[in-house]
């Protein structure tokens, strides 16, 4: 049992390093002076790490052959060279790099996320199979993290030049996951204890604890820096260390317990085997949100009508929002909003609570699942989500203010609820590859809703200033109604979905 949680406190540490792509706003505009590119240019280098995602499903299938310790140091690797190379180029060790060899480079890192989120995944998938959505939920809340933790790192060590801080984010984003990487791997792999609904359900509680304690901290010092800068990097450190708690106190309990086990069998009691392994393991899984799924490679699952539903889904859901959110500080200078960077912490704490809520759903109401399928958990997260865009249409700052909290919870909630709806409509033995074909939406949807969304502003620009600015609501009020009005058609998709999915596990 120890080792089940030891496990999870692997994903944690890998999930609060990979998010190396939120950093490019800090070296962007050093490769820009470098390169000598222009914006439209340094825009496709931003999109380019998403167009990682669409290689990812080379990971599900590298999972489903190779040992996942290997897998993840492939990942690793990967992200050594797309990073460290750009390193060596802001360093001045390199003086050959092109725009084009700069773009592969990043395309090359942002498929290095796809190889350690994978392996994290299946590992989650593996160990925790009762409770994958609470499990993934608190792992996958710490990518939320990641900026922060980078910025904490970099505040220490390059505290003022910006060229030098470009530099520290680049040299952090190549080396930083793979020293977490090689420190974790000997713990990605099945973990093949029992697995106690009692016994998880506190492990789980003390987690959740933790994470929270966690996610209030990292947002009370990015708002307000109450501490000096080495003593807020000390707590960040101290609250990634805190999860070991767990695994810790559970190794305690194995041991004593070993020894009632022995004293019980020296007094002849009977029942000796029902407590082996912890006790009641498989009658106190209780009736949990497990259905005979049939196992589905990804060649049908293309043919699926249900995969199509879902892919679009999440287009018109995850997608949209995070390409709302990587437009976020362009909206706000449109509409003359000063607190840009209140915003961007606002959206990565709801994004942060947003990811870890279907968890605390699940862990305190575990039979709502058997009302409401993955696809009906995700219809209801879009509901307020697509009214965020419309409430966007209200020319006040606090609508922005509420609008981007409310697309930061719901998407990532939406992200988290993913991983179990896959896995409910296809099966496990294939989720590598048909998680990864299904995330293939993302740079897909931030190319399409992102330059057309651009495109609409520079219309705005060519008739309202010549700065190349567009300032006022008109902007982006027809890209906030378009959005709304997808946003709004995947929550009838989801619909769609969530009956199609009741059907098919109707005789779970």
């Amino acid at each position: 049992m120890a080792l089940q949680w030891l496990t999870l406190v692997a994903t944690i540490w890998l999930q609060s390093v990979n998010g190396t792509n939120s950093s490019f706003p800090a070296y962007s505009s050093e490769l820009k002076r470098l390169l000598s590119i222009s914006q439209l240019q340094l825009i496709n280098l931003a999109s380019a790490s998403d167009a990682g995602k669409l290689l990812g499903w080379i990971s599900g299938v590298a999972a489903a052959y190779l040992p996942l310790p290997l897998v993840l140091l492939v990942g690793a690797a990967l992200g050594l060279v797309g990073y460290g190379l750009q390193y060596l180029f802001l360093t001045h060790h390199l003086s050959s790099l092109s725009y084009t060899h700069v773009l592969f480079l990043t395309v090359l890192a942002g498929n290095s996320i796809c190889w350690i989120n994978t392996v994290c995944y299946i590992i989650i998938i593996r160990n925790f199979p009762f409770d994958r959505q609470i499990s993934v939920g608190i792992s996958t809340s710490y990518i939320g993290l990641s900026a922060k933790i980078y910025t904490n790192i970099v505040d220490v060590v390059a505290p003022t030049s910006p060229s030098e801080r470009a530099k520290a984010f680049l040299l952090l984003n190549s080396v930083l996951p793979l020293v977490v990487s090689v420190l974790v791997a000997p713990f990605a792999r099945d973990a093949k204890v029992g697995k106690c609904k009692k016994l998880l359900a506190v492990g789980f509680f003390t987690t959740f604890v933790i994470t929270v304690i966690t996610g209030v901290f990292a947002v009370g010092t990015a708002i307000s820096r109450f501490l000096p800068r080495y003593m807020i990097l000390v707590g960040m450190l101290v609250m990634m260390i805190m999860p070991l708690v767990v695994p810790l106190v559970e190794k305690i309990r194995e041991n004593l317990q070993k020894k009632c086990l022995i004293r019980v069998h020296d007094e002849h009691f009977t029942g000796f085997a029902s407590m082996e392994n912890g006790g009641k393991l498989e009658e106190e899984i209780g009736e949990r949100d497990i259905f005979a799924v049939e196992e589905i490679g990804p060649k049908v699952m293309l043919r699926r009508v249900e995969f199509w539903l879902y892919f679009f889904v999440y287009l018109f859901g995850a997608t949209l929002g995070l390409v709302y959110l990587n437009n976020l500080g362009q909206i706000a200078e449109s509409r003359g909003c000063s607190g840009t960077s209140s915003l961007v912490s606002l959206s990565s704490a709801f994004g942060f609570f947003g990811r870890l809520l279907p968890s605390l759903l699940d862990y305190y109401f575990p039979k709502s699942k058997l009302l409401l399928s993955r696809a009906g958990e995700m219809g209801a997260m879009m509901i307020p989500m697509c009214g965020a865009f419309f409430l966007l249409l209200n020319r006040q700052d606090m609508s922005l203010y509420i609008s981007t909290a409310i697309i930061g919870i719901c998407t990532g909630a939406i992200t988290s609820i993913s991983v179990s709806t896959t896995t409910q409509l296809f099966g496990t033995k294939n989720f590598g590859v048909n998680h990864n074909i299904l995330v293939s939406n993302i740079p897909i949807g931030s190319f399409l809703f992102g330059d057309f969304a651009a495109l609409l502003y520079k219309r705005g620009t060519n008739n309202v200033h010549g700065d190349g600015n567009c300032m006022g609501e008109r902007c982006y009020q027809t890209t906030f109604i378009i959005w709304g009005s997808l946003c709004g058609l995947g929550t009838l998709l989801a619909y769609f979905l969530h009956v199609r999915t009741k059907k098919l596990h109707s005789h779970a």
